[in-house]
């Protein structure tokens, strides 16, 4: 227990019975917790009596003082209890991850040829936008419906630019597009199909409809019935595109029923709808246990709404109703264009929509749940063939990368649960290291991260219960050294490589090998911590590498950042970009770009004939290149 409860409590118990905020801090004066509280006294000092879940005992373990703030009301305290946990993000409250609102349809009709794309928010940049829509994967069903029904190009080809280019792709051929990368295809009629694209998402079919009819009969006035039977067919089209996504017409969801499950995990179901249609589902999972349910509901209707300023529904369904409920309503409904209700239904048709939300809950649960319990599986078997005294719930991972001399680098990547933990990587430059050395890098690496735990440095706090090292015994030897001169002990294992470069057997310090191949999940764990690793690793040495050498490429005219990878991937380094002739930099770039190298480097010896006719586009054009 915290040694400094007692004066906490009393503390507490001085406080006002009055509505405010209350902000938990820890040693460091970092902020960890955000609360708000219709009577300060009662909530906080309710922290330091009684028994409180693992989750909230860990926290009171760690408050080392806390701040309050008096507000005029229990809505003024909403206000800033939402502002401050924006700011401080504190480690133990309800924190989603995603904040993005109800998603958009982009058309920028600005451009010659016009595509629908999909944006998170509303912007101010000329273009046009529809929706919101329920979510993402009901915004890009829309574009592909859309597409289809107009023939429009459903693919990654850019127009103008590739007009022409290739042959047209499968879509043309199996009718789903009119090809419009054929070069006898122009843009009016392009963005007179992206005009009716702008009609149906407008939620005007009817003046779509109306169009095509009087093109269908005018044409048949002119007995052109073939073109006639086409406008036919894409009143059908339309038609049937108008009945199926009924979510296109509608701007705003009308409800949404919002239901939580509780099991190994707790999840959070939304449902959206849209005049009583079904327009989309989110998921919130949050692995912590919650304490308190009202309250817990409250923080994420908080979080999740709030950033969907002029996008929340009228109606938003609960299970329970949330502390503080009018002034939620009163928070949600400003900067709204509509009011919001919050409504915790006891029967009838929006109760069976809460129950719907609900289930959707317990299925995400029982589908995580099962992902989970596969992967503990793994774990007890690794446990049991490393004879781990522990159970292996988080496992780090090191890796060294260099390029020769130069670029000597370490990853540190680790694994909860059987899961990447990607907020906890860690990344170590070498120092003092003029030379390759792996073991001496390793030993660096592995005392500098322990180091700072020893130290008390709370981003290294939680320790491994197992240690992987890239490589063989006497790199996790070196790394047992590493740990001994800091105090730890902790057991580490090499792991040893085939021929493919795949991890196929554990080796312990002395040399004692455990193969692994035989027990296929830990065989495939095991593999993807040395990948990921390794990825790790590599990415960070290759981004040093472009920092170091791309200053020297960046003094050449012509040479943007495509045409700097393009080398450097290449050529690997500055100095062998400078050592390569013009021949071989034009089998890498474009020969004007070749030359302009080629020439900043040899101090305008590419003036020759040859970087001459390289750099003249007639006689380029004439060569065929």
């Amino acid at each position: 227990m915290n040694p400094e409860l007692e004066t906490l409590r009393a503390k507490a118990n001085n406080l006002p019975l009055l509505p405010g905020v209350y902000i938990m801090l820890n040693e460091k004066s970092e902020v960890i917790y955000v609360g708000k509280a219709k009577k300060l006294k009662n909530r906080v000092s309710s922290y330091f009596h009684g028994d409180h879940l693992p989750k909230v005992a860990a926290m009171i373990d760690k408050i080392a003082d806390f701040n309050v703030i008096v507000a005029n009301s229990e809505f003024e305290a909403l206000i800033l209890e939402n502002s401050l946990i924006k700011r401080h993000k504190p480690h133990y409250n309800i924190l989603l991850k995603d904040d993005k609102g109800y998603p958009f349809i982009r058309i920028d009709m600005k451009k010659p040829y016009p595509v629908m794309s999909v944006a998170s928010r509303h912007g101010n940049d000329g273009a046009s936008y529809f929706g919101p829509f329920g979510g993402r994967s009901v915004s890009h069903e829309i574009i592909r419906s859309i597409c289809r029904t107009l023939l429009l190009p459903d693919c990654s080809r850019s127009f103008p630019a590739e007009i022409g280019k290739e042959r047209p792709c499968l879509n043309y051929h199996i009718g789903t597009c009119d090809g419009w990368c054929l070069p006898e295809r122009n843009a009016e009629d392009y963005r007179s199909r992206i005009r009716q694209a702008v009609l149906i998402l407008e939620g005007r079919s009817e003046d779509l409809l109306s169009e095509i009819r009087g093109k269908m009969e005018a044409a048949a006035e002119e007995y052109r019935f073939e073109q006639a039977a086409r406008y036919r067919d894409q009143m059908r089209a339309v038609e049937a595109l108008v009945n199926k996504q009924r979510v296109i017409s509608t701007a705003f969801t009308d409800t949404d029923a919002l239901a939580f499950s509780r099991g190994a995990l707790c999840c959070f179901s939304v449902l959206h709808f849209s005049n009583g249609d079904l327009a989309g589902k989110e998921t919130v999972v949050i692995e912590e246990p919650i304490e308190d349910d009202a309250e817990a509901i409250a923080d994420i209707v908080k979080q999740y709404y709030l950033p969907r300023e002029g996008m929340r529904p009228g109606v938003i369904l609960l299970q329970q109703e949330p502390e503080d409920r009018e002034e939620l309503e009163a928070l949600l409904s400003e900067g709204n264009r509509r009011k919001v209700h919050l409504e915790v239904p006891q029967r009838g048709e929006r109760r069976r929509l809460l129950e719907m939300a609900e289930m959707n809950a317990s299925e995400e649960i029982l589908r995580r749940t099962t992902e989970s319990r596969r992967r503990s599986k793994t774990l007890e078997l690794l446990q049991k063939m490393l004879s781990l005294e522990h159970f292996p719930e988080r496992i780090e991972s090191f890796d060294i990368s260099n390029l020769g001399n130069t670029g000597i680098v370490a990853a540190m990547v680790v694994f909860r649960d059987g899961k990447p933990l990607k907020r906890d990587y860690r990344k170590f430059r070498m120092k003092d290291m003029p030379i390759q050395d792996d073991y001496a890098s390793m030993y660096q690496a592995v005392f500098r991260r322990f180091r700072r735990a020893a130290d008390g440095d709370e981003k290294f706090s939680d320790l491994p219960d197992l240690l992987l090292i890239d490589g063989g015994d006497v790199h996790a030897a070196t790394a047992c050294r590493a740990l001994a001169d800091v105090g730890i002990s902790l057991p580490v294992f090499g792991m040893v490589k085939d021929d493919r470069h795949r991890t196929r057997a554990l080796i312990t310090p002395e040399g004692q090998e455990i193969g692994i191949q035989g027990t296929q999940a830990v065989f495939s764990l095991i593999g993807k911590i040395q990948e990921e690793t390794h990825r790790f690793a590599i990415e960070y040495q290759r981004s040093l590498r472009l920092e170091n050498y791309g200053s020297a490429l960046d003094k050449i005219p012509g040479v943007g950042d495509k045409r700097k990878a393009d080398l450097l991937k290449a050529f690997k380094t500055v100095k062998a970009v400078r050592q390569a002739t013009l021949e071989e930099l034009c089998a890498v770039v474009p020969k004007n770009t070749a030359a302009a190298v080629y020439s900043h480097f040899h101090n305008g010896e590419a003036g020759d004939e040859n970087a001459a006719e390289l750099q003249n586009p007639e006689e380029e054009e004439s060569t065929g290149l």
